[in-house]
């Protein structure tokens, strides 16, 4: 691939990461882009679900789709929620703008580095914005009692903690988020924005939606977009108590969602089997993929329970640099870190992919860490095998054999464990 088939000035014009369409259109419309940036579950929708959504493509562009409420109750009787306590938005950020906008008074505290959108929109409100820093050293993990500590120290009225954390993936167990809830329940609100919980397999309960509908000052928050791989839909909900959930629904408009989002909530409900399956083959790309990784000399692998890893580069290796070179050499597309509060640019964060893909990306990766001209993967790379109806599970014979044959290559990758497995949409959502 030449150096110069995409213009890596689109990747340098402003702090977000460029939409895909906008890196397709800056490549002359090549097809051949692997993206590692955007978070989206690989697996899911399934090839039949599309084509449902293709079949219908006519009357989903061509007729209003129902209102909020009722596309809601549709989610909540598939889920196994509370109507009353669920208000859906037009993705995520769309719920975290009105969060803000209703019931963030004057300061709120977040650990760094964290999801933009939660340093960024209180800031553009004028808000002030307490930032605890997470350390490289701890792995970035979040120390409940610290944070608490350091909430008490600045006064902050409101605090949010993403879990699993983006861009680093560190899961909080679900006993100690429970805890955060009880150490601050005299706060106006505390979010637990669970965008990427659906990927957990640490432990069987992650979500504290149970506990956000009973408490006076908890939302918990909910990216479908993420979870079901479909941003370019923007649907995502939030679960509060009825009083909570009725001031932010009050503020949406009544027809805030698309037609796109009507008819996948509608489809939702005869492909849980699908969902699961997907939520397995991820989990077993997430290890082998941070085996790989982990084999690289002088990269830094950070544990993840989300759909991404976060990796730091060597000393005197940038993570601009490394954008650029595999946009531009190998139509590989990664988010450099550097523009996130708390984060720098020797931090890069891959989002997990299916084997082949990761085979181009290390690839990219050996060529600018080691100079390497190959166009051969490094030999520490396994490739398990993919697709649907795949009979061994990650704990089977062959997924142990793979993530054995990996782990001999390198010291230090990742111990294998089984994901937990899920029974519905209630457990797993």
């Amino acid at each position: 691939m030449s150096s110069d088939a995409i213009d890596p000035g689109v990747l340098r014009r402003n702090a977000h990461s460029p939409s895909f369409f906008a890196l397709q259109r800056a490549s002359s419309g090549r097809r051949d882009l692997v993206d590692f940036c955007i978070p989206c579950n690989p697996y899911f929708p399934t090839p039949g679900m599309f084509s449902q959504l293709a079949g219908a493509m006519e009357q989903i562009l061509k007729y209003y789709p129902s209102d909020a409420d009722t596309i809601a109750g549709e989610l909540c009787d598939t889920l196994g929620h509370n109507p009353q306590t669920v208000v859906m938005g037009n993705g995520s950020t769309e719920l975290i703008t009105w969060i803000d906008h209703l019931l963030v008074r004057e300061s709120l505290a977040t650990p760094i580095p964290t999801f933009g959108r939660w340093t960024d929109q209180p800031l553009e409100t004028g808000k002030r914005v307490d930032m605890f820093q997470l350390h490289e050293m701890r792995g970035f993990e979040l120390d409940v009692d610290a944070f608490v500590h350091f909430i008490r120290m600045r006064g902050a009225r409101a605090a949010v903690v993403c879990n699993p954390n983006n861009p680093d993936g560190g899961y909080v167990p679900r006993r100690e988020v429970v805890r955060l809830l009880d150490l601050l329940i005299d706060l106006d609100l505390v979010v637990v924005d669970e965008s990427f919980l659906d990927f957990v397999d640490a432990e069987p309960h992650t979500s504290v939606a149970d506990e956000a509908r009973i408490r006076p000052n908890v939302i918990v928050l909910k990216s479908l977009g993420k979870n079901f791989g479909l941003h370019g839909v923007r649907f995502g909900y939030m679960v509060a108590n009825p009083a909570l959930a009725r001031t932010v629904r009050a503020a949406l408009p009544k027809w805030n969602l698309n037609s796109f989002a009507e008819v996948v909530v509608f489809l939702l409900r005869e492909h849980a089997a699908e969902y699961r399956e997907s939520l397995r083959l991820l989990a077993r790309d997430r290890l082998l993929m941070s085996q790989q990784l982990a084999g690289l000399p002088g990269l830094k692998v950070f544990p993840s329970q989300g759909n991404f890893v976060m990796v730091k580069l060597p000393d005197g290796k940038d993570g601009v640099a490394l954008r650029d070179h595999l946009m531009g050499r190998h139509g590989v597309f990664v988010r450099e870190c550097g523009n996130k509060l708390g984060s720098s640019s020797q931090f890069v964060r891959l989002v997990v992919r299916p084997e082949k893909d990761v085979q181009r990306l290390l690839i990219g990766l050996g060529s600018f860490l080691y100079g390497t001209a190959s166009e051969e993967p490094p030999d520490n790379v396994v490739s398990p095998g993919h697709g649907w109806g795949e009979a061994t599970a990650p704990g089977g014979e062959a997924g142990r054999e793979a993530g054995a044959t990996a782990a001999n290559h390198f010291a230090g990758a990742p111990p294998h464990r089984e994901p937990v497995p899920r029974e519905d949409f209630r457990t797993a959502i």
